[in-house]
C-alpha cells in the first residue's frame, strides 16, 4: 500500500494447463451473479470478447518510455464505466517481453502490479533484460507483462495540482503545533480534492479497485489467454483479492506478496491507522540496526541516542529548511524509505552520517526535489493523485474533523513518526467531490484453484494482520511467512525458503501441504556507496512505486 509521499500536497512532496493462443473470453465467476454487480459482469463479458478479438498491436515502445527492444507496448480499450460497456472507453498502456524457454515450455503471460495504488507496472519485463536471477527460472515459462492502470502513466492520466507546483518545498511540518496549523492543512486537503475535480473530474467514479481488476480480466482476454496468472505486490493484492472474487474461475495462478487488508472495516480508513503503528515498529527495527552498527555511522549506539539525533534534525529542518528546500515533510519522505525497505538501510543512514560530518549537499539532493526534472514530477503528481483517487473511490470516508483529530491525536502520542503525515495525505477523502462506493466483500468464490500469499512478520506498510485475513478468505491459500523480517515486497528479495516456493507455484502448480515459516533473509550491512545521496533518493523514489 502507497507510502511515498506521505503527506501528498496536503503536507509535503514526496506510488497447468498451457494457455497459449486461446482467444474466447470465459464466462464470468458466481460471485458476479450478484445484482448489485450484474451490470458490470455483463460489461466486463462484453469488454473482454471484443478485447480477444482484436488482440494487442504490439510495437516497439515509444523511446521516451525508456523500454527497449525486445520489450514492446502497445493498448488495450476498456470501458470507462462498465455498467455501459458500449459507452465511453480508456486506454491502458500494456507492455510484455516474451518467454525466454521453448515454445513447449511456454505458460502464457504473467500479469504483475507493484502496488499504489499509482504504481506502474511497465518496468515489469526489465527483469527479463537486465537478467535478473530471482526470475530467470519463471521467465523460461510466462511472458512477462506490465501494464499501466487506470490513471496511471500512458493509460488516460489523472491530475491533481500542477506538477511544478505539487514538487515544491519545503512543504509545511506535518506535525501540528497547535490548531491554527491543523486549520492550514485541512485547507490544503480541501484545495487538493478540488483540484482533483476540477482536472480529472470525469473519471473520479470510476477509480475503482474493482474497475481495475475489470481491466486486468479484458487485458487478459487481449493476451488471448484463457485464464490470469497474476503477481500483486502491495496494494496490488487487494486488486488480486479483488479479481480472486469477480472472477474466481479466470484465477489460474495467483501471488499475492505484502498484503493489504482486505476487511471491508479496513478499507481505507482504519488501514492507514493500522499503518501507522507497523511503521513505529519498523522505525524503531532500523534505529537499534544504526546503533548496533555506530562505528560506522556515528549516529548514536543507542536506539534513544538515534532518536533524539532524528529530532534534533527534524527541528534543525524546521527552524531552518535544509539547503532551503528540506524541511520536517521531505526529511520523512526520505527516511520513511528505511522502515519500508531494508535495502535502503545502509544508504539512508549514511546519508544521514555524511551530513552529520557537514556534508549537507548529501542529504539535499537525497530529501529535495528536482524542479529540472519535469517528467519525474509529472509522474509524483499522477502517482499522487491516483493514490487518493483509488482510495476515495473505493469506500465511504470519515467526514467528521472530530473524528480524524481525536483518532490521530491519540496515535500519534505513541506512534509520532508517520500518523499525521499519513492522516493529511487521506484528508482529501474527507471532503471528495466524486462518488463514493462500497467495498465489495472480499472472498473465496467457488471456482477458485489455490493460492500463494508471501509477507514478512513485520512489514510497515502493510501489516502482517492482512496477510492472516486474506488467507482466511481465499479457502485452499498457503501463507508463506518470512519471520522477523520487515521488508515490503518479499518476492524481489534473495530468500532460497521463499524464492524455491514461488518458482514452484508458478512453474508447477505446486504448494506445500500446509503454511510455511521461513527465517529471515540477510540483516544489511554498513556499505559506503560511492553516491550515497542517489542511492538514497533511488531508494526514496522506489517507495514511490510501491505504495
Amino acid at each position: 500500500m502507497r507510502r511515498t509521499a506521505l503527506f501528498g500536497v496536503a503536507g509535503g512532496v514526496i506510488t497447468g494447463a498451457l494457455i497459449t493462443g486461446a482467444l474466447a473470453a470465459p464466462t464470468a465467476g458466481a460471485s458476479e451473479r450478484t445484482p448489485a454487480g450484474a451490470a458490470e459482469a455483463r460489461g466486463v463479458a462484453v469488454a473482454a470478447a471484443k478485447a480477444a478479438k482484436k488482440g494487442i498491436d504490439w510495437t516497439d515502445c515509444p523511446a521516451d518510455w525508456g523500454l527497449a527492444k525486445p520489450i514492446q507496448c502497445g493498448y488495450v480499450t476498456v470501458p470507462l464505466d462498465y455498467a455501459k460497456p458500449n459507452g465511453r472507453t480508456i486506454k491502458l498502456a500494456v507492455d510484455r517481453i516474451g518467454n525466454t524457454g521453448t515454445a513447449s515450455e511456454r505458460q502464457g503471460s504473467l500479469i504483475y502490479n507493484p502496488g499504489g495504488p499509482g504504481g506502474s507496472g511497465l518496468r515489469f519485463p526489465t527483469r527479463v533484460t537486465t537478467k535478473n536471477p530471482l526470475w530467470t527460472k519463471t521467465s523460461k515459462a510466462y511472458d512477462f507483462v506490465g501494464f499501466d492502470p487506470r490513471g496511471v502513466g500512458h493509460s488516460t492520466a489523472i491530475s491533481c495540482a500542477d506538477p511544478q507546483e505539487y514538487v515544491k518545498a519545503p512543504k509545511p511540518d506535518p506535525v501540528p503545533d497547535s490548531e491554527a496549523d491543523k486549520r492550514v492543512q485541512r485547507k490544503l486537503a480541501r484545495e487538493y480534492a478540488e483540484g482533483c475535480k476540477e482536472r480529472s473530474g470525469w473519471m473520479l467514479p470510476q477509480m475503482t479497485t474493482p474497475n481495475t481488476a475489470r481491466d486486468i480480466d479484458v487485458i487478459r482476454a487481449a493476451l488471448g489467454d484463457k485464464k490470469l496468472n497474476y503477481l500483486g505486490v502491495s496494494y496490488g493484492t487487494y486488486i488480486g483479492g479483488v479479481y480472486a472474487t469477480l472472477f474466481p474461475t479466470h484465477v489460474r495462478r495467483l501471488i499475492v506478496d505484502s498484503v493489504v487488508n482486505p476487511s471491508r472495516e479496513k478499507i481505507w480508513y482504519q488501514a492507514n491507522l493500522d499503518q501507522d503503528v507497523a511503521f513505529e515498529m519498523r522505525w524503531n527495527d532500523w534505529k537499534a540496526w544504526v546503533a548496533k552498527n555506530d562505528a560506522a555511522y556515528h549516529i548514536g549506539d543507542t536506539p534513544a541516542k538515534v532518536q533524539k539525533q532524528w529530532e534534533t534534525l527534524r527541528a534543525a529542518a524546521k527552524k531552518s529548511p535544509i539547503g532551503g528546500v528540506v524541511g520536517p515533510a521531505e526529511l520523512l519522505g526520505l527516511f520513511q524509505s528505511a522502515p519500508y525497505y531494508d535495502s535502503s538501510w545502509a544508504t539512508v543512514a549514511q546519508v544521514w552520517s555524511d551530513y552529520l560530518a557537514g556534508d549537507e549537499k548529501a542529504l539535499v539532493e537525497a530529501a529535495g526535489p528536482d524542479m529540472s526534472d519535469t517528467a519525474g514530477n509529472i509522474a509524483s503528481e499522477n502517482g499522487n493523485a491516483v493514490y487518493t483517487a483509488v482510495e476515495c473511490a473505493d469506500t465511504k470516508w470519515p467526514t467528521s474533523w472530530a473524528k480524524w483529530d481525536r483518532d490521530n491525536t491519540r496515535l500519534h502520542r505513541d506512534y509520532p513518526f508517520l500518523t499525521w503525515s499519513n492522516a493529511w495525505m487521506n484528508i482529501p477523502c474527507a471532503t471528495w467531490g466524486a462518488k463514493q462506493h462500497t467495498p465489495l466483500e472480499v472472498g473465496a468464490a467457488k471456482g477458485l484453484p489455490k493460492t500463494l500469499i508471501v509477507q514478512s512478520t513485520r512489514d510497515a506498510a502493510t501489516p502482517y494482520e492482512g496477510a492472516v485475513e486474506l488467507h482466511k478468505r481465499l479457502k485452499g491459500s498457503r501463507l508463506v511467512t518470512e519471520k522477523d523480517a520487515g521488508s515490503h515486497g518479499v518476492t524481489g528479495l534473495v530468500n532460497p525458503c521463499v524464492n524455491d516456493r514461488v518458482d514452484a507455484y508458478l512453474l508447477k502448480g505446486t504448494v506445500d501441504a500446509k503454511d510455511v515459516t521461513c527465517a529471515p533473509h540477510a540483516t544489511p550491512v554498513p556499505a559506503k556507496s560511492g553516491a550515497p545521496a542517489k542511492a538514497a533518493k533511488a531508494a526514496k523514489e522506489a517507495a514511490a512505486l510501491v505504495k
